[in-house]
């Protein structure tokens, strides 16, 4: 399962950008800024106007976590690939 590492509303605050401003100068809608207040993943236009503002890599907004469902899918797709 991919997830965030950072809480990406407070980094952007921390920059001077509020959800306020972000929304006022369309820089985000009100369901992508929710997407990030609930830790949901965005699309990736948006990871790209996240890291601009940070100044970061993804990596550093974003983590991989082996969860149940992975090891389902990779028991699944084991078939296929060569470990």
């Amino acid at each position: 399962m991919i997830k965030y590492k950072r809480n990406i509303i407070e980094m952007m605050a921390d920059k001077g950008l509020t959800t306020y401003i972000a929304r006022k100068h369309k820089i985000f809608t009100e369901a992508q800024l929710q997407q990030l207040r609930t830790n949901k993943l965005v699309t990736q236009d948006v990871l790209d106007k996240i890291c601009t503002i940070l100044e970061c890599q993804p990596g550093f907004l974003l983590e991989y976590e082996f969860d149940e469902k992975n090891k389902e899918f990779e028991e699944m797709i084991s078939q296929y690939i060569k470990k």
